[in-house]
């Protein structure tokens, strides 16, 4: 069953929602959409957690990385990640890396050009790459062994920078020669490059407001000219390099927050306070959570904040092109989009830490709004 959300779209917005103005003084018009509802068929036994993670290959089966499993452990201390895979229709097929000794607290999942599946999990300090078939085929990092601290990272104290060694990473990506990329990104603030058969390469970044610098890396994309865009969240910005790390362009999504939007938890942010989940940037309207980049040759960007909880569609020099959704807990609202999935430009799949969920968009955008995609 499909929930049609355009007729409600219209009737919730407002001018000044459907004309956002950037500060810039540029109009960002809402694109229509609907969201299937009940996408994904769990057994009877089986839950999701927070959907840190969401993935498309393609056959286009889904793959989710849940915070669930385990039950058993300290409320802190638990095993929280789990990748499951549904088919096209939402059927459940099968739980992958079952009791991996990488899992730890699931960030983001991503599947390649050959359809291997590619986990990243914040907690352990690793990456894992997997074949089709669900077996692991590379390593990337090591997680702490069991005799050290349970929290031995402390996000605002600098660690010296080794090689092949992550500190909280974030999400993965890759160039079209095969090289990875490595959102290293809680703790070390910088991207890790490998090559196609996993050699270390070089990394760039550290902690900062400059260009070339971050503040939280929390997700990768890479364009099919192989630029890296990188969401720099706790400075509200996406930076876009060359392979090598050369700044290209700072991009920043200068939207502001409809009249009267309320944070989903916490209090609502406002231009100096969080409202207490992160820095002010982190919380502030167009701050990127999730970045997703479509195939083909008229690549568009998508990215998504948390506050009010909206998706951006941008050209890739940074034009915001039209917005959509909202903060909320009902189907076509968002509860802090963590991943997107963007088969194509106008497919979406949001996986969803509030609540606990994957949404399936259909974007209907309008004849001026697809010109000027191209």
């Amino acid at each position: 069953m499909k929930t049609w959300l355009v007729a409600a779209l219209v009737a919730f917005t407002t001018p000044a929602f459907a004309q956002e103005l950037g500060k810039a003084g540029q109009a960002v018009p809402s694109i229509p959409f609907e969201s299937v509802s009940n996408l994904l068929k769990l057994p009877p036994d089986m839950h999701l957690g927070e959907a840190a993670g969401v993935a498309v290959n393609s056959k286009g089966h889904v793959f989710v990385f849940s915070r669930g499993g385990s039950s058993v452990g300290p409320a802190y201390g638990n095993t929280a990640a789990q990748i499951l895979e549904f088919g096209a229709d939402g059927q459940y097929i099968r739980e992958i890396g079952k009791n991996l000794y990488a899992w730890s607290f699931a960030h983001t999942v991503r599947i390649d050009r050959d359809d291997n599946i590619w986990a990243t999990d914040k907690g352990s300090d690793m990456v894992i790459k997997f074949n089709p078939e669900g077996r692991v085929t590379m390593v990337f990092g090591r997680k702490q062994e069991a005799s050290d601290e349970p929290t031995p990272w402390h996000r605002s104290q600098v660690y010296k920078h080794d090689d092949g060694r992550f500190r909280q990473p974030t999400d993965v990506t890759w160039d079209p020669a095969g090289n990875s990329y490595v959102s290293d990104g809680y703790v070390n603030a910088r991207i890790a490059k490998f090559d196609k058969d996993g050699n270390w390469v070089k990394s760039w970044g550290e902690k900062g407001k400059g260009p070339g610098q971050f503040d939280l890396v929390h997700s990768i994309a890479a364009d099919a000219q192989g630029n890296i865009y990188v969401g720099d969240r706790g400075n509200a910005r996406i930076q876009v390099f060359d392979g090598t790390g050369k700044v290209l362009r700072v991009m920043k999504i200068d939207v502001t927050a409809p009249p009267g939007s309320k944070a989903l938890i916490g209090n609502t942010p406002t231009p100096n306070s969080s409202g207490g989940y992160g820095n002010v940037q982190t919380q502030a309207p167009g701050a990127p959570w999730a970045l997703c980049i479509t195939p083909g040759p008229n690549q568009v960007l998508y990215s998504s904040d948390a506050f009010p909880g909206r998706i951006y569609k941008l050209s890739l020099d940074g034009k915001v092109l039209g917005m959509l959704g909202g903060g909320g807990r009902i189907q076509g609202k968002f509860g802090w989009i963590h991943e997107i999935a963007c088969p194509n430009e106008n497919t979406l799949y949001v996986g969803e830490l509030l609540n606990w969920r994957v949404q399936k968009l259909t974007l209907h955008p309008t004849p001026q709004q697809r010109a000027d995609a191209k």
